[in-house]
């Protein structure tokens, strides 16, 4: 793991090191859902793919997929705390929906806690205090709010025009709960039908949704209707998935579906502001 992220040397088990290796799995692992897609659309009724740390690993290291949130969580959890990290898995709201249905990570160094999310792919570790946290990372832009005994986190997650909320709700995780989560998921979830994928670039977020492409830069956001070939040269060439899988993809048949219109509605919009677009606060 630590070669393919060009990493010479185990990091530190302190902030610094953190920093690093965080920062590295950002650059590399994507979010996506093949692996899923592929185990929904084969009919497969067994265990979904990757609450296994060790096969998650394997599957990125062989074919450059990643997963979502319970599967990348877990995988980067286990990862840190190989590296002699002090881990935990936690739990949360996207979109603060009052429903635990997102993975996330905690890391505590000298007595202070760290979010390392591998969905919203800050780049950088975000300082969990009881205070206001705003990122001065323009590409990925995050903000860490405290409420009461948790916190709100804000992050940037391309289409949606703004920050996307999630409140941290379960701490510690267990396994099982992920693993539980994750076969949930089965029959809610958002991304049981087309594909999705994000993978961070420097200073730039790409994102693939069904066959549209996004590419958000500094200068604003670039949308692009794909078609079959392009969309399987975006995640051969863009996002280093093997040949392999994007033909297994393709043959269960989820790359005609990523290019139907999507069946299920849209999720509300998102009313609810930062704390850096409700009043002044110092970076």
């Amino acid at each position: 793991m630590l070669q393919r992220f060009g990493l010479s040397s185990k990091p530190t088990a302190d902030v610094a090191g953190l920093r690093t290796i965080y920062a590295a799995w950002c650059a590399s692992v994507p979010f996506d859902n093949l692996a899923k897609l592929i185990a929904l659309r084969s009919g497969n009724t067994s265990l979904l793919p990757g609450i296994d740390a060790g096969e998650f690993l394997q599957r990125w290291l062989d074919h450059g997929c990643g997963g979502t949130c319970w599967t990348t969580s877990n995988a980067l959890c286990e990862l840190l705390m190989a590296l002699g990290f002090d881990a935990r898995r936690v739990a949360g709201s996207m979109r603060d929906t009052g429903y635990p249905g997102h993975g996330s990570v905690k890391v505590r160094i000298d007595e202070i806690d760290w979010l390392v999310d591998s969905s919203m792919l800050t780049d950088i570790p975000l300082p969990l205090t009881d205070e206001v946290f705003i990122s001065g990372n323009d590409g990925f832009g995050a903000e860490v709010e405290p409420i009461g005994d948790t916190h709100m986190i804000w992050a940037d997650m391309p289409p949606n025009p703004t920050l996307v909320p999630c409140r941290l709700m379960v701490d510690p995780a267990s396994h099982s709960l992920y693993a539980e989560r994750y076969e949930a998921s089965r029959e809610r979830s958002p991304f049981n039908e087309r594909l999705y994928a994000r993978k961070n670039m420097p200073l730039q977020r790409l994102v693939l949704i069904g066959g549209t492409r996004y590419l958000k830069t500094a200068e604003g956001m670039d949308t692009q209707e794909l078609n079959r070939d392009q969309l399987r040269e975006s995640l051969r060439d863009e996002f280093d998935i093997s040949s392999e899988l994007i033909g297994e993809w393709t043959r269960s048949g989820s790359l005609d579906a990523s290019l139907l219109p999507p069946s299920s509605p849209a999720p509300p919009p998102i009313t609810t502001q930062p704390p850096s677009r409700r009043a002044h606060v110092e970076i």
